[in-house]
């Protein structure tokens, strides 16, 4: 099996709730059997950012994760990035077994 990279946003009041939103909105749109290579198929997920930042700059260190092959996010089995966006959501990277 593959994987894919993604990249998806969550609003919620908490990163954990925001992940669980992510994480159910991919199932019900790419399938819930698995191997979607979406964040529905991430149990865990892990802040990469302390500070929130605009949407164009979490979106564009979300790039620099994936390019840099980033340790923190490159296992398809381990967490997901959480990065901090200023007006309240969480961006959420990694790659997912596809």
């Amino acid at each position: 099996m593959g994987a894919y990279d993604f990249i998806t946003s969550g609003s919620a009041q908490d990163v954990e709730n925001a992940f669980l939103g992510a994480k159910e909105e991919a199932a019900w749109e790419f399938g819930h059997r698995g191997y979607t290579g979406t964040i529905a198929e991430k149990s865990d997920f892990v802040v990469v950012a302390d500070t929130p930042m605009s949407p164009a700059a979490a979106e564009q260190y979300a790039q620099h994760l994936l390019e840099s092959d980033d340790a923190r996010i490159r296992d398809k089995w381990g967490p997901a990035g959480a990065i901090p966006v200023d007006d309240g959501t969480w961006l959420f990277v990694g790659y997912a077994s596809s």
